[in-house]
């Protein structure tokens, strides 16, 4: 079992940036795949980014491509997410998600086996 606990939401200005953070539970973390994923109002769960569990390959949704960035600490059990040129259209809940039989990391949130509750993130314009 892994627990996770995202933090670093808030309340931004467009153009703005924050930094999410994920924290894991447990001594395996370096054995998951780990993905961000956002929720808005009405809308369906979005990908946003993952990476493999050795932090050599991401993969990014086209929405976030060039400004937002995906890394991880293995040491520190946590995954990041830099996000840079913020738009209120980023506006959601993310959330952070570990995949135990994942080799590369996934697009998919049904791949994923562990989440977090999720930190807002509010854009103003």
């Amino acid at each position: 079992q892994v627990q996770l606990v995202e933090s670093g939401g808030g309340l931004v200005q467009a153009g703005g940036s924050l930094r999410l953070s994920c924290t894991a539970s447990g001594r395996t973390f370096g054995r998951y795949a780990m993905g961000w994923f956002r929720q808005a109002p009405g809308k369906e769960r979005e990908f946003v980014a993952a990476i493999d569990r050795s932090a050599g390959l991401t993969v990014y949704g086209d929405s976030v491509q060039g400004r937002f960035t995906i890394s991880r600490d293995n040491a520190k059990n946590t995954v990041y997410l830099q996000m840079n040129s913020l738009k209120p259209e980023d506006t959601a809940v993310y959330y952070c998600a570990a995949g135990r039989t994942l080799g590369v990391p996934s697009i998919v949130p049904d791949d994923y086996d562990y989440w977090g509750q999720g930190t807002q993130v509010t854009v103003s314009s």
